[in-house]
């Protein structure tokens, strides 16, 4: 559901690699992909259920809050009638139906709605504006203003006391909806809502309206999905599982279940390759159901050998270092929250590290945390949404930094166009040898400037040492050993909110002294 926090959805493969991600980190945890109802809905939805998630939610352009956009109101998708059978035709048709439940949402208001719904294929159904209304909301459509004059969505305690609404109100509405059903289903002499579900053949037009503008509508559409006398597509797996996956032979090794229960440190050293996906993230999602996002006091320490699949090392978490050496694909510490990621070519190679490409596209995407060191280049999209993780890279392609809204990103190579599109926190550092940096800067929100301030110099030859360190990085030794030589070739992007930060700005640093 949009707006993702860890992930831009180009193609139904970074879909289906993000429910891996999600499935891999809570097995348990049923995953729902958001459709709205448009023309072509079917072939996404085919798509989505062959990526393994749990639920499609169909929803449709009624409904909605306040809190929306004007044009999300008037202007998005179509009624969810149509989404949901070309929806529910597509997937009978393709023989996926049995893969997935369906949810629908849109308005809806009765219980006449969710029988209609049913018909047409759906399994679950959303209330949102009706249920607001039955805890009291009146619709003034100002929830982003803090006024709302009911008290639903404002932080005002005055106007938080005239809130109507109990618990019950709502309950009580969704006992008559409920009653509704039942008599619908008596009417037309079934006892189980589960009966009626794709029941389509039940549809037939209303007689007797009237309507100029309904005269000449073909709803044929509505009853052309399959009714077939096999109900089996109903009965679906409780959970997809992602099936066999390196970290649960990792979670099954008894040194690594010791530490993680006692809170102890263990090293191991395996090989890696590259259909081995989203590795270390099944252990951090373990950890984190234990001890929360930062409560771990171990240290699980992974080193591999090889190439490694998509999300290596995402949602990593503090306590946790993976080493690889070798290569990574797309999304290395996408949503990392701690802990350190390490990649390094292996010590006998004869090409320049510095100059090839070791991480794919889309890496320390979302970063909540943690620091990423890689001895090369990353691809393109490197650190987007990034807010709290740092990383010293060798290189980048295009749109580095891009809606950063913090931490550290320090880049000892070339950059591709567009760096820090839409950033709005952060630090970059960036090492310009060939002059020719600020032509791929884009100047909307961030400023740069040269590293200016003690604490600037401090944070970029820190976090280069480390990278040396941890590495051996042949570059960030060079730049070590020749550091006022090449000090003043870095430049620092430096956004809005960072401008009077104590390593940008010399006014602070003064000020301070």
């Amino acid at each position: 559901i949009s707006p993702p926090p860890h992930h831009d959805i180009y193609s139904i493969e970074d879909l289906a690699q993000l429910i891996f991600d999600l499935h891999q980190i809570n097995p348990k945890a049923t995953v729902s992909v958001k459709l709205v109802a448009e023309v072509g809905i079917g072939t996404i939805a085919a798509g989505v259920a062959k990526a393994n998630a749990d639920y499609i939610q169909i929803s449709g352009h009624d409904g909605g809050t306040g809190a929306s956009p004007l044009t999300s109101i008037k202007h998005a998708g179509s009624p969810w009638e149509l989404g949901l059978t070309e929806v529910h035709r597509v997937l009978m048709g393709n023989k996926l139906r049995d893969r997935v439940r369906l949810r629908v949402d849109g308005g809806f208001k009765s219980g006449w709605d969710v029988v209609m719904g049913a018909l047409m294929g759906a399994e679950e159904f959303g209330f949102g504006t009706i249920a607001m209304i039955a805890e009291g909301c009146i619709m003034a459509r100002i929830c982003h203003t803090n006024n709302c004059p009911v008290g639903v969505t404002s932080q005002q305690e005055r106007l938080r006391q005239r809130f109507p609404g109990t618990p019950g109100h709502v309950v009580n509405f969704f006992y008559f909806v409920a009653e509704e059903v039942r008599h619908i289903l008596a009417r037309l002499g079934y006892r189980k809502l589960v009966d009626l579900i794709g029941r389509s053949d039940l549809l037939k037009r209303r007689d007797g309206v009237n309507v100029a503008k309904t005269q000449h509508l073909n709803l044929e559409v509505f009853t052309q999905a399959p009714v077939t006398s096999d109900r089996n597509w109903l009965n679906h797996e409780p959970i997809h599982s992602n099936g066999p996956v390196l970290d649960d032979v990792l979670l099954e090794d008894a040194e690594i279940a010791t530490a993680i229960q006692n809170q102890g440190t263990v090293t191991k050293t395996l090989r890696i390759v590259n259909t081995d996906r989203t590795v270390g993230t099944r252990i951090a999602g373990k950890i984190a159901s234990i001890y929360g996002n930062s409560g771990f006091a171990g240290q699980i320490n992974l080193n591999f050998t090889g190439a490694a699949g998509q999300s290596f090392g995402a949602f990593n978490l503090p306590g946790m270092q993976l080493t690889l050496t070798g290569e990574a694909n797309d999304y290395v510490g996408k949503g990392m929250h701690g802990g350190e990621i390490i990649i390094k070519p292996p010590t006998a190679v004869t090409y320049d590290p510095s100059e090839n490409v070791i991480i794919g596209n889309t890496c320390l995407y979302g970063a909540t945390g943690g620091t990423l060191y890689a001895y090369g280049k990353a691809g393109e999209r490197f650190a987007v949404r990034n807010s709290l993780g740092k990383a010293v890279i060798e290189g980048a392609g295009d749109h580095c930094c891009e809606y950063m809204t913090g931490g550290v990103v320090v880049v000892l190579g070339k950059v591709g166009r567009n760096v820090g599109a839409g950033q709005t926190g952060g630090l970059g550092y960036f090492l310009d040898e060939d002059g020719d940096f600020p032509e791929m800067v884009n100047p909307e929100i961030v400023k740069i400037q040269r590293v200016s301030t003690p604490m600037g110099e401090q944070q970029l030859k820190e976090l280069i040492t480390q990278h040396a360190e941890h590495t051996v990085s042949e570059k960030a030794k060079t730049i070590l050993a020749n550091w006022s030589e090449y000090l003043p070739k870095f430049w620092q992007v430096v956004p809005p909110s960072e401008k009077d930060s104590p390593e940008a700005s010399v006014a602070v640093v003064a000020v301070a002294l």
